[in-house]
């Protein structure tokens, strides 16, 4: 147990940031193992926001009945632009002290647990955090909860569009989210045995495009799919189908998969790695470890110092893009 650890009676719970699928069973988990120690919990509905703003409720049993299966989260999410100054956060403490929660599990990515490390470093608040990102950037894990259901949700869409673009023999470029991460578009990619992927990190190699598509088309292909990594702003296929049509006389279609990436029933595995971080979260923070992170690594789950999580991951592109390219000849 760390020197100044604090007894924790009751827990606060959020979602920060962009929602994910799998936040639900994790919020679920949460719950069911402080009530299961004697610990009470009180969810905080719409993130910071909701908790500067005192949008909080005791959670029971019955709470988090039913929610396993469901995307999105019941607890609502929020991005919160406040809360990167000292006076709201010393407000979010204040509010915190005053309905007697001991310590705050955050749900999110890098900014939530940027919060939660102020929030802990300026007001002792004991904070443990579950990475729940479709973007899979969080540093110090090798899994972030929702990922899996992203890359499945995407992979199905682009099954389909395979089949109408077979069937009018055409090239679609599909892109798919990732904000400063590639890793979707890099497992899509794979799993749907695109002909090339643009990466959200790199110059667009027109010439790889064009030529990869050739050599589709030179055995017989009537069809390509390039998936796209959508960058800063969504929207970067149709610049690319632009210089393709301009400079390269390849006309493509354009197909943005968009939010539909992050709704919909959490998989099998985003459920279960989201069960045992909640479970490994309460457990964390009841115990002592309470500036913390519940992190998956080597296949299970582990709490690791929020200090290693925070700054983004740098992606490992270099073996997923040569199985790209080696089954896509």
């Amino acid at each position: 147990m760390e020197a100044s650890a604090k007894t924790i009676k009751s827990l606060g719970v959020l979602c920060s940031g962009g929602d994910s699928p799998g936040m639900n069973p994790a919020v679920r988990a949460v719950v069911r193992t402080a009530i299961g120690l004697g610990i009470d919990v009180f969810g905080i509905y719409r993130g910071y926001s909701g908790l500067l703003e005192g949008n909080i409720r005791k959670l029971s049993l019955s709470s988090v009945s039913n929610i396993i299966q469901r995307g999105g989260t019941i607890l609502d999410s929020s991005r919160c632009m406040e809360f990167y100054a000292s006076e709201h956060r010393q407000k979010a403490a204040q509010i915190l002290s005053k309905n007697h929660i001991d310590g705050l599990i955050i749900i999110g990515g890098d900014g939530s647990f940027t919060g939660a490390m102020c929030l802990n470093q300026e007001h002792g608040v004991p904070v443990v955090g579950i990475p729940g990102t479709i973007d899979n950037d969080i540093s110090g894990t090798e899994y972030t909860i929702g990922f899996n259901t992203a890359v499945q949700t995407a992979t199905n869409a682009v099954d389909n569009i395979r089949d109408t673009a077979s069937a009018h023999e055409r090239t679609f470029l599909v892109e798919v989210m990732g904000h400063k991460s590639s890793g979707i578009a890099l497992q899509v990619g794979v799993c749907t045995g695109a002909e090339h992927v643009v990466l959200s990190n790199q110059p667009v190699d027109y010439e790889k495009i064009t030529n990869d598509i050739a050599k589709g088309v030179a055995r017989g292909k009537t069809s390509s799919i390039i998936i796209v990594a959508e960058g800063e702003k969504s929207g970067l296929s149709y610049e690319i189908k632009d210089v393709l049509l301009k400079h390269y006389n390849l006309s493509v279609h354009v197909c943005i998969l968009g939010h539909i990436q992050r709704g919909g029933s959490p998989t099998a595995l985003d459920r279960l790695v989201a069960s045992k971080m909640g479970y490994a979260a309460v457990h964390a923070i009841h115990q002592g470890q309470q500036v913390h992170v519940t992190a998956f690594n080597k296949g299970d789950v582990e709490i690791v110092p929020l200090s290693m999580c925070l700054g983004r991951r740098n992606e490992i592109v270099a073996p997923q893009l040569e199985l790209i390219r080696a089954l896509a000849i």
